[in-house]
C-alpha cells in the first residue's frame, strides 16, 4: 500500500501552491529554490534542501507554458536548416544542442525543405508557442518575415547564409574565397576544363561558391562549364541522370568541382556506374567534407567548414541577443574560415 501510495504521489499533477501549502513555506519561497535564486533571496540551506528533496519525491515537474506565460522566456530555441538528416546541419545541431544546454536552454529542430510556405509555417507556429530565439538557415523567400521578427526584437541568427541589405545577426563562411582558392589548386595541377557542378537557388552561399569559381576561371583564361540542378532533383535519379548527360555531352571536361556534399556524392557515384575510367583520370573536388572520402579510391580533396567553430559563435551571438533582449545593438556578422584538404583526387594525373 505505501509503494502504491508513493506511485500515486508521483503521478499526480502537482502546483507550486500545493508544495507550499505542504512544507508550510510560501509560494514564493518555493518559485524561488526551483529557479536557483535561493542564495540570491537569502532563503536558508535547510530551507532550500527540504523543498528540493521534496520536488524529487513527488516527480514534479513544472508547468512550462504558465512558467514561460510569467517570465516571459521559455528556455526554448529553435533551429531550424533545409534537411535535420544531412550530416552538416546534423553535426552542427548536435554541437548546439549541448551548448544551449549547459546554458540551460532546449533546443527545437526542424527542417524546412528550402519551402518558403513551410519555413513561415513553423515560424508561425514556434511564435506562438512563444520560444525564445530562431537559428535559421532560411529558404529564400522569407526575408521579410525575418525582419519582422527582428523588428519586434525577437532573437535571430542566421546560418549558413543570410539576406543582403538585411541588418540581422548571421555566421557563415568564406563561400567564395575558399573556392577561389580550390579551383587556382586544381588550375595550378595542369587541369583546364573544369566543371562547376552546383545548385540552381538564388541563396547566398551557393552564388558565392560560382562567383569564386567565375574568378578564378576569368583571371587563367579559362572557359566555364557551369551545371545548375534543381534543389528538388539534386538527390533524385534524374538528378543522377543530368550528371550523367552533362559528362557524356562535355567529354574535354578534366575536372569537377562539385558545389555541395551531396552533389558530389551523385556524381561519384554516376562516374563509377558509367564511367569506371574516368575516376583516375579527373580531378575532383566536393564542398564539405565527409569521411569517406579518406577512404574512397582515389581519395577525394574536399573543402570542410569548421563546424565546432560556427556552433560556437551561433549560440555566442544568440545568448548575447537574449541576455541583452530589448538593447539596440548593431548587428553581427561573423565570417569564418573554411579549409581545403589535398588529396588525391585533385593532384596531377
Amino acid at each position: 500500500m505505501e509503494v502504491l501510495s508513493q506511485n500515486n504521489m508521483k503521478n499526480k499533477r502537482h502546483f507550486i501552491k500545493d508544495i507550499a501549502s505542504t512544507l508550510n513555506v510560501s509560494i514564493t519561497t518555493v518559485s524561488f529554490v526551483l529557479n536557483g535564486k535561493a542564495k540570491e533571496k537569502r532563503i536558508s540551506d535547510k530551507v532550500a534542501k527540504k523543498i528540493l528533496d521534496y520536488v524529487k519525491e513527488i516527480n514534479y515537474k513544472p508547468n512550462l507554458l504558465a512558467q514561460s506565460l510569467r517570465t516571459g522566456k521559455s528556455k526554448v530555441i529553435v533551429f531550424m536548416v533545409e534537411d535535420i538528416s544531412d550530416h552538416i546541419y546534423s553535426k552542427v545541431a548536435r554541437i548546439i544542442e549541448d551548448l544551449a544546454y549547459v546554458k540551460g536552454y532546449r533546443v527545437l529542430f526542424c527542417s524546412n525543405e528550402n519551402d518558403d510556405e513551410r519555413s513561415l509555417e513553423l515560424i508561425s507556429l514556434f511564435r506562438s508557442r512563444q520560444v525564445d530565439g530562431f537559428i535559421l538557415v532560411p529558404s529564400v523567400g522569407i526575408k521579410n518575415k525575418v525582419a519582422s521578427l527582428v523588428s519586434e526584437n525577437v532573437a535571430v541568427v542566421l546560418f549558413d547564409r543570410f539576406f543582403p541589405g538585411l541588418e540581422t545577426n548571421y555566421v557563415i563562411i568564406d563561400n567564395e574565397d575558399i573556392t577561389y582558392s580550390a579551383i587556382k589548386h586544381l588550375i595550378s595541377n595542369d587541369f583546364k576544363n573544369i566543371a562547376f557542378i552546383t545548385i540552381d537557388v538564388n541563396q547566398t552561399q551557393m552564388m558565392d561558391r560560382l562567383k569564386g569559381y567565375k574568378t578564378a576561371i576569368k583571371e587563367h583564361g579559362l572557359s566555364e562549364n557551369i551545371l545548375k540542378i534543381s534543389y528538388h532533383e539534386k538527390v533524385s535519379v534524374k538528378g543522377k541522370e543530368i550528371i550523367k548527360e552533362f559528362l557524356t555531352s562535355n567529354t574535354q571536361l578534366d575536372a569537377v568541382f562539385f558545389a555541395t556534399n551531396f552533389l558530389a556524392k551523385s556524381g561519384l557515384e554516376v562516374i563509377k556506374e558509367n564511367f569506371p575510367l574516368l575516376i583516375n583520370k579527373i580531378g575532383i573536388i566536393s564542398f564539405d567534407d565527409n569521411d569517406y572520402y579518406k577512404i574512397y579510391t582515389p581519395t577525394i580533396s574536399s573543402i570542410s567548414q569548421p563546424l565546432n567553430d560556427m556552433a560556437q559563435e551561433v549560440m555566442n551571438t544568440m545568448l548575447a541577443l537574449l541576455k541583452n533582449k530589448g538593447k539596440n545593438n548593431p548587428a553581427k556578422k561573423t565570417v569564418l574560415k573554411a579549409k581545403l584538404h589535398i588529396r588525391e583526387s585533385s593532384m596531377v594525373k
